[in-house]
């Protein structure tokens, strides 16, 4: 376990360095901030177990599209901005690195989701890539004729079939922004609260940026995260991610990195990723 750990650090901090030159060269996507929410996710990603994930995730509003994405992936992006070196070398050759000491915050999710009125476009890293495949914005809601109130905010039911799971939405038609976390837009009013009949996923809304604070503030996001991406389909970029890992000591090699018993660690990582998948829990269940 502690060489598949390391392993997976290594590849992370290879990838940390190529988006953070990336970034060096492209600036931040800047409109006008219309809205700014946070969502607390509570996830179970083992069906044999009832532990349940728990990452906070920002929805931002700009003129005619949505950003959604981890809070701890943002900050990481922040962090990497303001400690990365760059070091010219005698040979005329510039050698990248972070600052000796920087921490950046864990996450369990890369993406970054943009939802517009007609599709939702998916963006993850994978190694040296960004991949990216569009769907359309989900229109089979069924509006249901009861209201609630969540967290002070008045609030009416949606539900949906999405991905091989039964959704129940409450919607605000105070908010009259039609977005939402996640892929879950459509609705006329923004998402309060989403979750999947077994309870296995919920989104929340835990926290807004008033009209007021909003005000002359513009909509800042890495353009590294979603530029120059690489068009495919859902199932292309699973399997991209899939290959990524088992590919990890390969990667590593091409940098010079040496592993101890290389081929043994990519069979052990193996070995543990069949066995997740045996009580895997995925937010969508279907493609």
């Amino acid at each position: 376990m502690k060489i598949s750990m390391y392993c997976s650090k290594n590849v992370l901090q290879l990838f940390i360095l190529f988006y953070s030159a990336l970034s060096f060269a492209q600036s931040y996507k800047q409109d006008t901030l219309h809205g700014e929410f946070a969502y607390r996710l509570k996830a179970k990603f083992n069906s044999h177990s009832n532990y349940k994930h728990e990452e906070l995730f920002t929805l931002l509003i700009g003129e005619d599209r949505a950003f959604f994405a981890s809070q701890n992936s943002l900050k990481k992006d922040s962090i990497l901005d303001h400690s990365r070196v760059t070091t010219n070398n005698p040979d005329g050759s510039i050698t990248l690195s972070i600052k000796n000491g920087t921490s950046t915050p864990e996450t369990n999710f890369h993406f970054t989701i943009i939802q517009s009125n007609e599709t939702v476009q998916y963006f993850a890293p994978a190694v040296m890539s960004l991949l990216t495949y569009k769907e359309p914005v989900i229109r089979n809601w069924k509006l249901i004729d009861e209201t609630k109130v969540i967290n002070t905010i008045h609030c009416k039911k949606a539900e949906v079939t999405f991905k091989g799971r039964n959704w129940i939405a409450w919607y605000s038609p105070d908010i009259p922004l039609l977005y939402g976390p996640y892929k879950f837009s459509g609705l006329p009013g923004l998402i309060i609260k989403i979750t999947d009949d077994k309870e296995d996923y919920d989104f929340e809304l835990v926290k807004s940026i008033s009209d007021v604070q909003l005000k002359g503030k513009l909509l800042s996001i890495r353009k590294s995260r979603y530029t120059e991406a690489i068009e495919t389909t859902q199932p292309k970029l699973k399997q991209a991610l899939i290959n990524a890992n088992v590919n990890a000591a390969a990667v590593l090699a091409s940098y010079g990195t040496t592993i101890i018993k290389g081929q043994e660690m990519v069979r052990q990582r193996e070995k543990e990723r069949q066995e997740n998948r045996t009580h895997e829990n995925p937010l969508e269940l279907s493609e």
